[in-house]
């Protein structure tokens, strides 16, 4: 009786331990999204100074992109402490859902960017202006440097925010990989019209890999089911649990591509004690908590109960 106490306790105690872990690792996104947001902030004003000196579009480009990353972190931090306060009678659920904002402002910034410099590619090809080899491919060396650091550093995070962030850093070790090539066959031969066309292709394969993410935040905002929890399989693996007779009204979203809630109708049978009815709860709890939805809400229905929710809800 002791160790189904304890058991019992340990489930309905999960909710608790988890909140405890979930506020570490949002302090630990906070932290990584700061230090990047530095990183890129000074990257950023040398990369566009230096684009000055050598007429390179491309570390323009960078430059551009760079410094609306570093917008775009500086809200994602901002968002990300913000997200950390505890629910009121305002936000029920508090205000987890606030980061999301981070991952959309970080999105349109680099999306504007990206035209920009596309826009601007496209004047360059027509009039090619000659810019300083040498000076691009030290930059390059530099922005791999900087950019590494700051990916290294984001790159275990789990929230949208982050991942946006990851993608665009590793692009742009990418682009520079592509700008000091490009550099190298500007001493030797004279193609300077390659500086404009690979500005135009880093912004083209970073608007392609940032419209992904952006399709992904905007689900979440729209509560579309997470990807990883197929509903109807969870539904199914509910049903095994001994003592329910059906479910319906099953509902499944995310706060921020993190944080996932579940609502869930059960049906039992009558014959069962309120004992039995709290051990099946916490079963359901705990088959719901290995499948990554963190808070649950689960109503329990007597056989031959009449549900009055409307089922296309």
């Amino acid at each position: 009786m002791d160790v189904e106490l304890f058991i019992k306790t340990d489930i309905l105690n999960a909710p608790l331990k988890m909140k405890i872990m979930n506020h570490n690792h949002e302090q630990h996104n906070a932290k990584n999204i700061k230090i990047a947001f530095f990183l890129n902030l000074f990257f950023a004003v040398f990369e566009i100074i230096g684009s000055l000196f050598t007429s390179s579009l491309s570390i323009l480009s960078t430059g551009l992109h760079d410094l609306g990353d570093s917008l775009s972190l500086g809200a994602s931090w901002f968002l990300q402490n913000y997200s950390q306060k505890k629910k009121n009678e305002k936000f029920s659920y508090g205000y987890k859902r606030f980061s999301l904002l981070g991952a959309v402002i970080n999105s349109m910034i680099i999306m504007i960017g990206s035209f920009f410099i596309i826009s601007e590619g496209i004047k360059r090809i027509q009039n090619p202006i000659h810019s300083n080899a040498q000076g691009m491919i030290l930059f390059a060396i530099i922005g791999i440097t900087i950019n590494l650091i700051a990916a290294l550093r984001v790159r275990k995070g789990k929230s949208l925010s982050e991942k946006v962030i990851v993608w665009h850093l590793l692009d742009d070790v990418f682009g520079w990989a592509a700008v000091i090539i490009v550099a190298i066959i500007m001493i030797f031969r004279d193609m300077h019209i390659l500086d404009p066309i690979l500005s135009i292709l880093v912004s083209l394969y970073i608007l392609w890999n940032i419209l992904k993410n952006f399709k992904k935040t905007v689900a979440i905002f729209l509560q579309a089911t997470p990807e990883s929890t197929n509903v109807a399989l969870l539904e199914k693996n509910i049903m095994k649990i001994p003592g329910i007779q059906a479910i319906h009204d099953t509902h499944l979203w995310s706060l921020d591509g993190e944080y996932n809630v579940l609502t869930t109708h059960i049906v039992i049978s009558q014959k069962t004690t309120n004992e039995e009815d709290l051990a099946i709860k916490c079963k359901v709890k705990e088959l719901v908590a290995k499948e990554n939805i963190q808070h649950a809400t689960i109503e329990i229905e007597s056989e031959g109960e009449i549900c009055k929710i409307d089922k296309n809800h």
